[in-house]
């Protein structure tokens, strides 16, 4: 962290940010789902100032993919109505492979700067992980995000958190793609799990560039009381599903930080994608401070549009600003070493205590306890700017 003096003119502070050799030119990408669903929205994306997208996720066989509708439910807030959980029972993309490598190529033909990355997810078997990976990187996509973490549904076939809640699982399948990738390669993590540096220890381990999390949490939003029905409701019947928005974002951050010591400590050099409840630059500068070198956003995306990236944009410049930060670096994981253990901070407190009360033995606190003898050292005890 290297702030710049007071008095020193020097440039503006620069979004723009390299990871895992990808040059983006501001650190906030459209998280897989919705937002990323075919070409037109990732256009989209791209033309509004983006700096990354990484597409719905795909599999080979799309006709096994049948989505339900409705399939969200939102919680809002008493008073303001505002949106701050929502819960999803979505799959995965149930486009046609082929369209996708398609719309891939066209993608990063008309807009060649993009940085386009594939999220990809396979039953758990060698043969599909192989062909998808070395088929999306013969269309041209910059980067892969192995899928490990959708909560529903996927997870039904082997596939997603089932794959994800498994370290030894993880490590496996992430080595198959890493055998034939030749582009960097993150691993999207599960919250749904007590330990998430478990898995992402081994994704790491078996040779991943960077990590992406969190992922949606497994919930079920509410009951409605009067027909007694679970919500989102399909027919009269749910299934739990992916909470995210901002409510989930304390969450994700303590999971970030915990992914980035674990970085830190025993992989240095890669990367982390952090992911849950961001809307603004102000919540991106957090999940800087504690780790991530890039956030995604998908649910922000579908309740305030693909334009929100510029207010984000101008609020994380503002934060830059306001402390003397030039770039992304300057203040990547900054907060990280404030973490420490209870034990430590019960001594911290009572070694503040223990200076404090010195600081105010020998202070005069009221007049009878002046003494003629060590009038000046009185005194000075009692001046506060010295």
């Amino acid at each position: 962290m290297v702030p710049r003096r007071a008095g020193i003119m020097v440039g503006m502070p620069t979004l723009e940010t390299t990871v895992d050799g990808l040059h983006f030119k501001n650190p906030f990408l459209i998280g897989s789902g919705p937002p990323g669903t075919n070409a037109n929205v990732i256009r989209k994306a791209f033309d509004e100032g983006w700096g990354g997208v990484i597409a719905k996720t795909i599999s080979l066989d799309a006709s096994k993919v049948v989505n339900v509708a409705p399939r969200y439910a939102r919680m809002r807030a008493t008073d303001s109505k505002e949106v701050f959980g929502w819960e999803n029972i979505e799959l995965i993309s149930d486009r046609p492979f082929d369209t996708w490598l398609e719309e891939f190529d066209s993608v990063k033909q008309s807009h060649p700067d993009g940085i386009l990355i594939a999220s990809i997810m396979e039953e758990y078997r060698k043969d599909p992980w192989i062909e998808i990976v070395q088929r999306c990187q013969d269309v041209g996509v910059d980067a892969f995000e192995l899928n490990f973490s959708c909560p529903h549904g996927l997870p039904e076939r082997k596939m997603g958190a089932a794959m994800g809640e498994n370290p030894e699982i993880v490590k496996e399948v992430t080595g198959w793609a890493m055998e034939v990738a030749t582009i960097p390669v993150w691993t999207k993590m599960t919250p749904n799990i007590t330990h998430i540096t478990d898995p992402g220890r081994a994704a790491l381990a078996s040779g991943a560039h960077g990590l992406a999390a969190i992922n949606t949490i497994l919930s079920v939003m509410s009951v409605d009381l009067e027909t007694l029905r679970p919500q989102p409701t399909v027919e009269g019947y749910s299934v739990p599903g992916g909470y995210s928005c901002k409510a989930v974002r304390p969450i994700a951050l303590r999971m970030v930080m915990e992914l980035a010591r674990m970085i830190r400590d025993e992989f240095p050099g890669r990367t982390l994608s952090g992911i849950g409840g961001v809307e603004s630059g102000e919540d991106a500068a957090q999940f800087i401070l504690l780790g991530a070198h890039t956030v995604q956003v998908c649910t922000g995306v579908m309740i305030h549009g693909y334009g929100m990236v510029k207010e984000m944009c101008d609020s994380l410049l503002a934060f830059m600003e306001q402390h003397g930060f030039d770039s992304i670096d300057d203040f990547h994981g900054a907060s990280l070493p404030y973490f420490s253990t209870h034990a430590d901070l019960v001594d911290r407190q009572a070694k503040a205590k223990a200076e404090a009360k010195a600081r105010r033995e020998g202070m005069v606190e009221k007049d009878a306890q002046w003494t003629g003898d060590d009038f000046v050292q009185q005194s000075d005890r009692l001046v506060s700017n010295d």
